[in-house]
């Protein structure tokens, strides 16, 4: 009996066409093994995990040959107790409940499902652009249509920085008969700003309330902009509002993708219904609340991260860079044509970033010595 593998390499199954045409997702670049590098490409938080969230990981262990808690529930609870408690510190009276919490495997993942869950062929999703890589990708597998809408550029009256701001009125007017879903990323990843309040509320007040407002808050932890709007008033307030946010980091759990979603409880709940069967492994669930408990702590590394960040941003000023405002752990660099052979100079000098072809370069803010290797990269490419 022969053992040859088959002649023909491809299985002559035509894909969707939403498919042949998905843009790639383009991870942050690794390091090699061996290699003395920073890695600076994937918006990673530096810190490993903190020791009770090991041990929570540890005790686990032993049981990965059952399946996890299809629903997370005491995790959903834990989420909703922890939000109702941030509301509470903000002098809010906002309740959640664990029927308005969906989790998922990262808010990547949760962003899909709650696309699958309200978009038909033919509807539209409005996203300001550039953001979050996966966007496009996760309209075009729902079927729908990507619209995206440019960024703010330039100096306002006043001669502050637009660049790499959400242009909501420009969003706002791209609202159309067929738009179904419209994106706001704050802080917007890769470029930084986060959007204020005054200008949310104006722009929620002109979407139609049959239209659903993704407020993608990833990095929300990381904010300092004084304008920048309360999320759960804002959700409270908004019935068609969905807001997302993850674990992977403010509370360093990337690698094992916990993100979750919250909405009014008949969205949850379909959002809920197209979500893979037991995404989220019981491992996460179990790092996920240890981290939830030992909040305080974490937040702790996330405001050393901002003086960091602020250190740095300090740092590129003194060398004569004006960057967008960054209020996510990140920086963004404008660098138009010069983006690729810029970051493979930085990879030459040990410090891997994350170039976006034609338009810029995202650095994560990581440890002290990284960020230093990162600052003479900088400086080197002003001269």
């Amino acid at each position: 009996m022969s053992t040859d593998l088959p002649a023909h390499r491809t299985s002559g199954i035509p894909l969707r066409h939403a498919v042949e045409a998905l843009p790639p997702y383009v991870p942050g670049a690794r390091t090699e093994p061996g290699a003395r590098t920073f890695k600076l490409s994937s918006n990673e938080n530096p810190y490993p995990p903190l020791p009770s969230v090991l041990e929570a990981i540890r005790e686990g262990a032993g049981d990965t040959h059952r399946y996890p808690d299809m629903y997370a529930t005491e995790l959903t609870e834990a989420i909703a107790a922890s939000l109702t408690q941030e509301a509470a510190s903000r002098g809010s009276a906002v309740t959640v409940s664990p029927d308005e919490v969906v989790v998922g495997t990262g808010s990547v993942a949760v962003l899909a499902h709650v696309l699958q869950t309200v978009c038909e062929p033919g509807d539209e999703v409005v996203v300001p652009w550039r953001s979050f890589e996966a966007y496009p990708i996760a309209v075009a597998v729902s079927g729908a249509t990507f619209v995206p809408v440019p960024l703010a550029s330039g100096p306002d009256a006043d001669g502050t920085l637009l660049d790499g701001r959400l242009d909501l009125r420009a969003l706002a007017a791209a609202i159309g008969e067929r738009t179904r879903v419209v994106a706001v990323c704050t802080p917007n990843n890769p470029t930084g700003p986060a959007v204020h309040r005054a200008e949310l509320e104006a722009f929620l007040a002109a979407v139609p309330s049959d239209v659903l407002v993704l407020l993608d808050e990833a990095y929300v932890e990381f904010v300092r902009d004084p304008e920048a709007p309360d999320g759960l008033a804002v959700y409270a307030a908004h019935p068609n509002v969905v807001v997302l946010r993850t674990f992977s980091k403010a509370y360093g759990l990337a690698g094992l993708r916990v993100g979750y979603a919250l909405a009014r409880p008949d969205l949850a709940a379909g959002v809920r219904s197209v979500s893979t069967p037991f995404g989220v492994s019981d491992l996460a669930q179990r790092a996920a609340l240890a981290s939830l408990r030992a909040q305080d702590e974490l937040l702790e590394r996330v405001e050393a991260l901002v003086v960091e960040r602020a250190r740095v941003v300090g740092e590129l000023g003194a060398q004569g860079w004006e960057i967008p405002d960054a209020q996510g752990n990140f920086v963004w660099f404008g660098l138009g044509d010069a983006t690729l052979q810029r970051g493979a100079e930085a990879r030459e000098a040990g410090v891997l970033v994350r170039p976006f072809a034609g338009e810029g370069i995202r650095v994560t803010i990581g440890e002290h010595e990284a960020n230093d290797a990162f600052l003479q990269v900088a400086a080197s490419w002003r001269r």
